[in-house]
């Protein structure tokens, strides 16, 4: 059939399962956009304020779901501003198709309007390449077809993530003669085995450890491998902790989950994997905020702790700990085969090992739960991070999803709010930027409509996709977002102070006159782009304004004010970051941490 370069793309998306695509309009990509009203390729257009908020929507849309959401741009501007989306994606490993316009095929290389040309003509693809799987520039209309089918199998296949399409402005007019190919005859069937000796190997060593620790990073989640991951933890006894983007793939509830590794994991699951003999880390890269920057005993111990590594990527084994035993293959796969390989005669045995590790993880988590509770229940005002998550998690389904921003809310929600499925706790692990959580949380919404949704930022996250609030009032997406309002970055003014001992540029305050705190009335600001709002102070209203958020079916903001002061995550881990020389103390403290480190 005869159909433009826009045609195309569109058509190829609604075929290929797309339900909604995200961005702004602009004149390098208006006659594509135009498609998306075309019979045969009509696709919902969810109009953004910010073109990264249309790639951060995209990638909690498959957070969520686990199904590819498209996000497009213009040229110049509009599509630099996908950077930090794409990145973020990049290095999360989530899929997310993007396309961009081009400049004309006649026209590059001579400046047009927004062309980055002066090294290169049309450089713009050079950058993205930098935070997507591939790039793909397209020549000639009647080669789109290909290209897309190509970009989803890039995408989906692997390791995932995200791709550009770039497309110039006078191929999206022309028209050929075109087949849309069938996205399931050129996609690999199944998923990637591991091998047989290595799963033998993996299973004897796991089977023969003293105190056994699983790892669930963000692959065992991708992987669908949560009910797998449960099964071998309980028949061999096995504990489990969780990354960031790992959390939800163990039920945190469940006896042998220890929340959460890291920098700001919880006390038990550093103090219970550090002294792990064996450690099997399913998709998970030891990221440093993961791994307490190698630093032995503060996450991990490795070695004398053996280490079983399965990931998808062979890349990562080995990349920061020396693994026994290295596994490139699929999560579950993994998994499924070690269940079938491990007899229950040879769990029972390992079982009957286990009384006095299972004795210490019991008694780890309850000294946790001490440490945790007084912030988590504290009815002072302002509230600590950890009170209104409480409140929340009283108040919230047990499949709701939770989205947390970045900074102090991240930790507090990695240590404070349990869940208990998979794609229930999303939050931007590696990459972390600011300005995430709220188009996320819109894009998780449109993909699990009958589930609440709640993002968890803080107000100077929020104050980066502010306007997205009028996103989800003009598309109706009934999303909450949990304000917590402590009038500045203190997460990074907690950080200044710990190195430094001083701090600067991480308060919001008056800075003429008499230095008094600067916020804005954010509940108000919510009510005037339409949305439900309400502003909380005093902990007796908490529980019942968060209810009501969630009960009206509707864009909802919850304001609550919290202190600037000793309210943020525990640090239970370590983090490598040197103080200036003129700090002579704190330079030997650092020194002295990272004698420790583990990954050289």
């Amino acid at each position: 059939m005869k159909l433009t370069g826009g045609q195309i793309v569109a058509r190829a998306l609604k075929e290929y399962g797309v339900e909604y695509v995200a961005g702004v309009p602009g004149h390098g990509i208006w006659s594509l956009f135009d498609a998306f009203l075309e019979s045969g390729s009509q696709i919902p257009f969810i109009q953004v304020m910010h073109e990264q908020s249309a790639v951060h929507m995209a990638d909690g849309y498959f957070r969520a779901s686990g199904k590819p959401m498209a996000c497009s741009t213009s040229i110049g501007p509009g599509a630099t501003n996908t950077i930090i989306g794409l990145a973020t994606c990049y290095t999360d490993s989530i899929p997310a198709f993007y396309v961009s316009g081009g400049p004309a095929t006649h026209m590059k290389g001579h400046g047009v309007m927004q062309e980055l040309e002066r090294q290169q003509e049309n450089a713009f693809p050079r950058i993205t390449e930098q935070v997507t799987k591939r790039v793909y520039k397209v020549g000639r209309v009647d080669e789109l077809p290909f290209i897309m089918h190509r970009a989803f199998n890039t995408m989906l296949s692997g390791r995932p993530g995200p791709v550009h399409v770039e497309v110039p402005m006078d191929l999206q007019t022309e028209a050929a003669d075109v087949t849309i190919h069938p996205l399931a005859s050129r996609m690999a069937i199944g998923v990637a085995y591991p091998d047989p000796v290595a799963v033998e190997r993996a299973a004897a060593l796991l089977l023969s450890a003293e105190r056994p620790v699983i790892i669930a990073g963000g692959g065992a989640i991708s992987a669908n491998a949560s009910e797998a991951l449960l099964a071998l933890a309980e028949k061999v006894g096995a504990a489990v902790s969780s990354t960031w983007n790992g959390k939800g793939a163990f039920p945190e509830d469940h006896p042998l989950s220890i929340g959460a590794v890291g920098q700001t994991g919880t006390a038990c699951g550093n103090r219970i994997t550090a002294s792990a003999d064996v450690v099997m880390s399913v998709g998970c890269r030891f990221t440093d905020w993961s791994a307490s920057s190698y630093r032995k005993g503060a996450s991990f111990s490795i070695p004398p702790g053996k280490l079983i590594h399965v990931d998808l990527d062979h890349h990562e084994i080995g990349k920061n700990y020396p693994t026994e035993v290295g596994i490139v293959a699929d999560a579950r796969a993994t998994l499924e085969a070690m269940l079938a390989l491990i007899s229950d005669q040879q769990a029972s045995r390992a079982l009957s090992r286990r009384d006095r590790f299972h004795a210490d993880v019991r008694k780890a988590k309850a000294e946790w739960e001490e440490m945790l509770a007084p912030r988590r229940d504290s009815n002072e005002s302002p509230f600590t991070s950890q009170r209104p998550l409480g409140a929340l998690r009283k108040v919230m389904d047990r499949s709701g999803i939770i989205l947390a921003g970045s900074g102090n809310t991240q930790g507090a929600v990695k240590q404070t709010f349990p869940v208990y499925e998979p794609r229930t706790h999303l939050t931007s692990g590696s990459f972390s930027p600011m300005g995430w959580a709220v188009p996320a949380a819109l894009g998780a919404k449109l993909a699990q409509p009958d589930r609440q949704v709640v993002a968890v930022v803080g107000d100077g996250d929020f104050m980066m996709s502010l306007p997205e609030m009028g996103t989800a009032v003009m598309n109706d997406i009934p999303a909450v977002f949990l304000v917590q309002n402590n009038r500045g970055y203190m997460s990074i003014r907690g950080g200044q102070r710990k190195f430094m001992g001083r701090h600067v540029g991480s308060e919001f305050n008056h800075h003429k006159g008499n230095g008094e705190p600067y916020t804005a009335n954010i509940a108000e600001v919510a009510k005037n782009f339409g949305m439900e709002a309400w502003k909380v102070e005093d902990s007796a209203d908490l529980e019942k304004t968060l209810k009501a958020a969630l009960d009206s079916n509707a864009p909802a903001l919850v304001e609550v004010t919290t202190s600037r002061d000793a309210a943020g995550p525990f640090v239970t881990g370590w983090w490598d970051f040197p103080s200036p020389a003129y700090y002579e103390k704190e330079q030997a403290e650092y020194a002295a941490g990272r004698e420790l480190e583990q990954h050289m």
